[in-house]
C-alpha cells in the first residue's frame, strides 16, 4: 500500500521552506574554494534527521559543507551554517 504524500513547512536558517514526504535531501562535503562536492548522506522527506546529520559533520580548514534538495527550485538550502 502506498503512503500518502504530505506537504510539510519548516524554517531552516531563517528561511521558510515547503517540501513533501518524498523530497530527497543530500548532505555534501567538499574541499577547497573551487573543489567539487561529494554526497556523504542522503535522506527522503525527513528534514529534522538531515539537519542533525549536517550539524554532526565537523569541518576543518579548507573544507566546506552544504545541505541540498535537488528537486527544489533553489536546490541549495544551506551552506556552512552554525548548528
Amino acid at each position: 500500500m502506498k503512503e500518502n504524500i504530505r506537504i510539510i513547512e519548516a524554517e531552516l536558517d531563517g528561511k521558510k521552506i515547503a517540501f513533501t514526504s518524498e523530497t530527497p535531501f543530500l548532505v555534501q562535503v567538499g574541499k577547497g574554494s573551487k573543489g567539487s562536492y561529494k554526497t556523504r548522506y542522503s535522506f527522503v522527506g525527513n528534514l529534522a534527521q538531515v539537519v542533525a546529520w549536517y550539524c554532526g559533520i565537523n569541518i576543518a580548514n579548507g573544507y566546506k559543507k552544504r545541505l541540498l534538495a535537488p528537486t527544489m527550485k533553489k536546490s541549495v538550502l544551506v551552506r556552512q551554517f552554525s548548528c
